[in-house]
């Protein structure tokens, strides 16, 4: 799975405007919902809150991962979204997140959920690629930066 298949231009959120942690979630949660990228917005942002109750997904250098499986999406979804300023999201390394994907996807997608999340973790390691992200004016920038690395990087 490429994550073009499930991140497109319209799911790409520059600047995201919300400055806290469980501001930003509710923010890409309600963008999604309107959207019509998930059917029940309560779902989708308590199983996100519940996943950030056991460990952040604040995974370090500046990248948050956050995400959830619930009834109330189909099928596998992402978001993008770059904040404006450093946002506290206790991660591991003590250091503010600028750059959030988060995903969603409903309980009986484990496999493609863990491979998606295992895919974008393995992209952000690298901090040129973070770099170029951090400098992207747009949508349409975002995802060529991604299809580019994913080229790069990964048989597909």
């Amino acid at each position: 799975m490429k994550l073009k298949d499930i991140l497109s231009d319209d799911l790409i959120i520059i600047p995201l405007k919300s400055h806290t942690k469980e501001e930003i979630i509710k923010e890409m949660v309600r963008y999604l919902y309107s959207k019509r990228k998930i059917d029940d917005e309560q779902k989708i942002l308590k199983a996100i809150l519940d996943r950030e109750k056991v460990m952040s997904t604040g995974v370090g250098d500046r990248v948050a991962i956050p995400h959830g499986k619930a009834e109330g999406v189909k099928d596998i979804v992402a978001l993008f979204g770059i904040t404006e300023n450093d946002v506290d999201f206790y991660s591991i390394d003590n250091k503010p997140v600028r750059l959030i994907f988060m995903l969603v996807g409903p309980p009986d997608k484990t496999g493609p959920h863990l491979k998606a999340l295992s895919r974008i973790s393995r992209l952000m390691h690298k901090q040129d690629f973070r770099n170029r992200l951090l400098e992207s004016h747009n949508p349409r920038e975002v995802m060529d930066i991604i299809d580019k690395e994913e080229e790069k990087y990964f048989e597909i």
